[in-house]
């Protein structure tokens, strides 16, 4: 079978896509990793800045989109891309289990993965203290000292969530003013179990069979940080290695395409997080999903 569009990835951006690739009649399916998934909005714990759900989790938000798209038709493929290619106007994906399905364009809807802090005993007590999902694995330090490092909404968000089951909770951040939006900061500062660390730059992670510590610099100082974990929030990496000699990439790896998603591969368009654009949130996300199979549609029109 030839598809119209394969939608590759089901988070907000993909399941958003399916929506309107039902409602225009396309012949469509969403190919996923994650079973059932839902994208990383499912690991938010609360959301309030998706018009209409104010302070909904991230889980039950994720579970809204898919329901919807569910409701309209949408056919999943569970399954991990492991290869893109294109062969005159018709592009084929390929699967770590050997299937492969064909389709006249592809929404690239990957996502974006957690940054790592790359320094020394990150690699090493991963998983044994230092994690990058507060929510994945905040239940673990109940009671406990953690850090987490960052300076984003996603950091004060961690820091927040942390904050209602660990005794104390240090953010380290490497600048002397957080990136994060203010509603944030001032709930942050106001929490009396959270202790900001700025001006800071994390340089170890100290620890034998689980995390003990964290040494930093801090104006031209070594110090060291008692610590029972390490939550690791700075930034997120592009899921666009398939494409390097596909698309065009800016240097970060994100695909270089506008509101239109329109990349400079013929047929492909890019939607979410993998975008070149100024604000990352489920919201533009669920937008350029949107854009996307207009832009889709467009293409096979003509």
């Amino acid at each position: 079978m030839l598809y119209d569009v394969i939608i590759l990835g089901s988070g907000p951006a993909g399941l958003s896509a399916a929506v309107y690739a039902s409602r225009a009649g396309l012949s469509f399916a969403v190919v996923e990793k994650e079973y059932m998934g839902t994208g990383q909005i499912a690991y938010t714990e609360q959301v309030d800045n998706y018009l209409g759900y104010f302070g909904i989790d991230g889980f039950s938000l994720g579970e809204k989109f898919r329901e919807h798209a569910e409701a309209l038709g949408t056919a999943f493929i569970d399954g991990e891309v492991t290869e893109l290619s294109k062969n005159e106007n018709v592009w084929k994906i390929r699967l770590a289990n050997g299937n492969s399905f064909e389709s006249k364009t592809v929404i690239y809807a990957l996502g974006a993965s957690p940054k790592k802090l790359g320094i020394a005993g990150e690699e090493k007590l991963s998983g044994r203290g230092v994690s990058y999902c507060a929510i994945c694995d905040g239940a673990f330090f109940a009671e406990k000292t953690v850090t987490v490092i960052g300076g984003g909404d996603t950091a004060l968000g961690d820091a927040l969530y942390l904050s209602k089951t660990a005794e104390k909770v240090y953010i380290m951040h490497r600048r002397g003013k957080f990136r994060a939006n203010a509603a944030l900061v001032k709930k942050a500062e106001e929490t009396a179990n959270i202790e900001f660390v700025l001006e800071a730059l994390p340089t170890e992670i100290k620890g034998e069979d689980s995390v003990t510590g964290i040494k930093y610099s801090q104006n031209g100082s070594e110090k060291l940080l008692s610590t029972d974990g390490v939550f690791a929030a700075v930034g997120s990496l592009p899921n666009t290695a398939l494409l390097r000699s596909i698309a065009e990439l800016d240097e970060s790896g994100y695909i270089i395409a506008g509101e239109s998603c329109i990349t400079s591969a013929e047929g492909l368009f890019a939607a979410g997080d993998v975008r070149t654009k100024t604000v990352r949130q489920v919201i533009t996300a669920a937008a350029d999903g949107a854009n996307a199979v207009v832009s889709a549609l467009d293409y096979i029109s003509k």
